[in-house]
């Protein structure tokens, strides 16, 4: 159990959150339990995030081993021997999990499972429906939709695909992909972005003009940021137009954070409404853009004190109860919609998508106050 009074580092955080999570639920515990999805999918993530940065600093062995294990063992129970599984075929959700066969896949000499499992995945982007530009449907049954969400479930996997197979043409893949949606959603007033844009404009929320959802969504915003993050930190050489719009989004994120909390809101523009409220799993998903940015040169003094006012604030409202660390006030899975659809979703505590963004966000922190003492 973690000592709430002590001052931790954020690593000290992040592994307290992993532990958390890790000594509640076995692998295939993880909610939803027994399924290839996304929500594991982060946090697993993160927790190999976590596990890289521990054995590139030299950490405690045992940590590391067990980590493995863990993400390991969640795969395994889901993947069989020849590299069949059961996911979702007609979304791009179901891509994200795959982000965990690259490492095992290096680990595992021999064996053939994981590199067959990621073909599986791969093949996906061959079938998934598009729109008349080639965007990619977010899923079937929202039909010419595409979502923010979709550049982290679907394009990170793509460019780590592209890094381990050979597979060029992916990069080209992902870079229209993001394209497409900076085209279609990104709001120019705020410089943030849409959660949403639909090609149809049948969508109840699609705007008659743009074809956009009308609010600007904290935690799909955060997904694009830490896509963009991740597509730079894959590609072989850099693209200017990904540097601007990350540039871009955090100086906007800088103008709509929470000055007395350091978080943002649920519906980022609008926190002088009164039934907004300030949700954890965008601030994280926050800091951790800002973090990247400020590590890749494309922001300045003002991002590092934006970044360390969010994490600040997030260690300010953690709890505890008996399992150990509680993050609270995260939105639950959330499909496009109005204001009153955002506003009124129910938040929980330690809901898989906030405690991985969380471990991302402090694992990025470490770093960024390690460079930032160098640098002073």
């Amino acid at each position: 159990m973690v000592e709430m009074t002590k001052k931790l580092s954020p690593l000290e955080w992040a592994r307290a959150a992993c532990d958390t999570l890790a000594g509640r639920y076995a692998p295939e515990e993880l909610p939803p339990a027994g399924r290839w999805h996304y929500h594991q999918g982060v946090f697993l993530c993160a927790m190999e995030m976590l596990l890289v940065r521990e054995q590139d600093a030299g950490g405690a062995k045992e940590r590391c081993e067990r980590y493995n294990a863990y993400i390991k063992r969640y795969v395994d129970k889901l993947v069989d021997v020849n590299g069949n599984f059961d996911f979702a075929r007609d979304q791009l959700d179901a891509i994200q999990p795959g982000l965990l066969l690259f490492r095992l896949d290096k680990q595992a000499v021999g064996d053939l499972r994981y590199q067959k499992a990621a073909d599986k995945l791969r093949g996906l982007f061959g079938t998934l429906h598009q729109t008349s530009e080639g965007g990619f449907f977010h899923k079937d049954k929202y039909p010419y939709n595409m979502w923010l969400d979709g550049l982290y479930m679907g394009g990170v996997f793509a460019l780590k695909y592209a890094n381990a197979y050979d597979e060029d043409g992916l990069r080209a893949m992902v870079l229209q992909q993001e394209a497409l949606m900076r085209f279609h959603a990104r709001d120019q007033e705020t410089g943030l972005f849409y959660h949403a844009w639909d090609e149809s404009g049948r969508m109840p929320w699609a705007d008659e003009v743009t074809g956009c959802s009308p609010e600007l969504w904290g935690r799909a915003i955060g997904w694009y940021g830490l896509a963009v993050a991740q597509f730079m930190d894959e590609l072989p050489e850099s693209h200017a137009h990904l540097e601007a719009s990350l540039a871009e989004l955090a100086q906007s994120l800088i103008r709509y954070q929470d000055a007395p909390s350091g978080l943002w809101y649920q519906v980022v523009d609008k926190g002088h409404l009164a039934d907004n409220w300030l949700e954890t799993s965008c601030s994280c998903l926050f800091v951790y853009t800002l973090a990247k940015a400020y590590k890749r040169g494309l922001i300045g003094e003002e991002g590092v004190a934006a970044a360390r006012r969010g994490y600040e604030g997030l260690i300010a409202i953690l709890k505890q109860d008996e399992h150990g660390l509680l993050l609270p006030d995260i939105c639950i899975g959330t499909s496009a919609g109005d204001y009153e659809h955002y506003s009124t979703r129910p938040r929980i505590s330690n809901d898989l998508h906030g405690v991985g963004a969380f471990i991302m966000a402090c694992v990025e922190m470490e770093g960024l106050l390690e460079g930032v003492q160098k640098v002073h």
